[in-house]
């Protein structure tokens, strides 16, 4: 399948010392159902063992059978929803990931994707590793097992500064929960609290789903641990860098009624949105938005420029991922099944449309012929981010740089495919604007092609590194 727009990451959810905790972390993953659709996963802890759920669907459906959380007890638990950004979209690759090794049993929840596992797994598989999954969180798990420290922490700390790339990572073993977050601070995590629960979530409106509190979010680099005596450990174990959190959070992924980077995520958008409208005027009817993410950005335009707003494309919010499409037998049928128009407001007006990116351009020509069928006489695109030129490797699913339409085609060259009567991007700097930088440094790399992390080259042979030397003769 080929993308038409960049597509969620992952989501992660995890709560301790609470009775209820399978049945919290079910509500709290299906509050993160956006950030992935293709699996998800909970893991308990009884306090003696742990104990797995984990299936390929949607949250509901996986978790349809209420006896299912009888075999998930414990007053502990992590879960996890999954788009695949790396590995495969199979049974196997269905986090969180349960282990059981020399020190004990863990499950790890990973949001994120890592720029160096391919060098990792190699160096691992030479010296004996087995890989059960094709996802770079098993290689978190691997590094786990090789380190040479004693407790958890320094573990955990052992192998984490071995990786390099996005990771908002929940570890589960049977006594402790431990929630890391990068040093780049790439994607988002919070931590809240409910009773004398603990929990951590990607995103905010998780902790709203539950009533719990939110407390703050938790800083890039730190690592949060959570003990039975109730308490949490804040520790700062990696070199300490500038952080550059992900603005496409903002744009497109996180949902709109989350708090993240410290700011609302519906008011960023509307802002995306009213400076939008400044920077592109036109002469027009009506402001319509392509739902769902389009919409908060349609009504700041909306409120700037002085054009009404109105619900011109109506989303079909029960359209699930596998619904089978008929060869051929009807045109545009995988964005006619998804939005529809209302005729009787786009008759005979000049519109403006609002969306919040362009990736391949095909979507976009579609909605463009579907208003002026509706009786349109001007279509105006206007995208609430700037032209998405590169693709990301921390943690978004997007397709290569040849793929993406504005990497080898001019604004006009775009508007003239999507056969609008005209096409504007909001400028970088107008999105910096908009975000409000308060001495936060973004990751922008879709948009400008600057990774913050760099790409290790390529080596013929693994490194060595992961056992002393007189350790690798054992293992020869």
């Amino acid at each position: 399948m080929k993308l038409t727009r960049p597509q969620e990451e992952c989501g992660v959810f995890g709560i301790y010392n609470h009775k209820e905790a399978a049945n919290l972390t079910y509500l709290g993953l299906y509050a993160l159902q956006h950030r992935g659709q293709e699996s998800c996963g909970i893991v308990s802890s009884d306090g003696n063992g742990l104990h797995a759920h984990k299936r390929m669907g949607l949250v509901a459906d996986v978790f349809s059978n209420q006896d299912v959380f009888k075999k998930l007890p414990g007053k502990s638990a992590i879960g996890h929803v999954r788009y695949s950004t790396a590995g495969a979209s199979v049974e196997k690759n269905v986090q969180p990931i349960m282990v059981d090794y020399s020190r004990g049993s863990i499950a790890v929840a990973h949001n994120g994707n890592l720029v160096n596992a391919q060098l990792l797994k190699a160096e691992l598989e030479a010296y004996g590793s087995i890989f059960q999954t094709t996802m770079d969180t098993e290689i978190i798990i691997h590094l786990l097992a090789v380190a040479r420290t004693n407790s958890l922490v320094e573990r955990i700390v052992e192998a984490l500064n071995r990786i390099k790339g996005a990771y908002c990572l929940l570890f589960l073993t049977e006594s402790r929960m431990i929630a890391v977050r990068d040093p780049n601070g790439f994607r988002p995590l919070c931590l809240g609290k409910l009773g004398d629960a603990w929990v951590v979530a990607s995103e905010s409106c998780a902790l709203d789903l539950i009533e719990a509190k939110f407390v703050r979010e938790i800083e890039p680099g730190e690592m949060v641990v959570c003990t039975p005596d109730g308490e949490i450990e804040s520790l700062f174990p990696f070199k300490k860098i500038a952080p550059t959190p992900c603005i496409f959070e903002f744009v497109y992924f996180a949902r709109p009624d989350s708090t993240i980077f410290g700011k609302n995520v519906y008011m960023v958008r509307k802002e995306l949105g009213r400076q939008l409208a400044r920077e592109y005027k036109v002469d027009a009817d009506v402001v319509i938005a392509v739902p769902d993410s389009g919409v908060p950005a349609a009504m700041g335009y909306a409120e700037e420029s002085g054009i009404p707003f109105e619900l011109g494309l109506i989303r079909n919010h029960y359209v699930g991922r596998t619904f089978i499409e008929p060869a051929q037998s009807i045109r545009h049928f995988g964005v006619k099944i998804k939005l529809n128009p209302v005729r009787e407001l786009l008759k005979g007006k000049r519109v403006v449309v609002i969306d919040d990116s362009i990736v391949r351009g095909t979507t976009s020509r579609k909605i463009v012929k579907m208003v002026r069928d509706a009786g349109a006489l001007e279509v105006h695109m206007r995208i609430s981010s700037p032209p998405t030129s590169y693709p990301c490797y921390y943690g978004i699913d997007t397709p290569n740089r040849k793929e993406l339409i504005s990497s080898s085609h001019t604004i006009d060259e775009i508007c003239r495919y999507i056969t609008a009567d005209s096409l504007g991007y909001l400028s970088e700097g107008g999105l910096m604007q908009s975000v409000g930088v308060n001495n936060t440094s973004y990751c922008k790399a879709c948009f400008a092609g600057e990774y913050p992390v760099a790409f290790p080259k390529p080596a013929e042979t693994p490194q060595m590194g992961l056992f002393h030397e007189e350790e690798f003769k054992e293992h020869e």
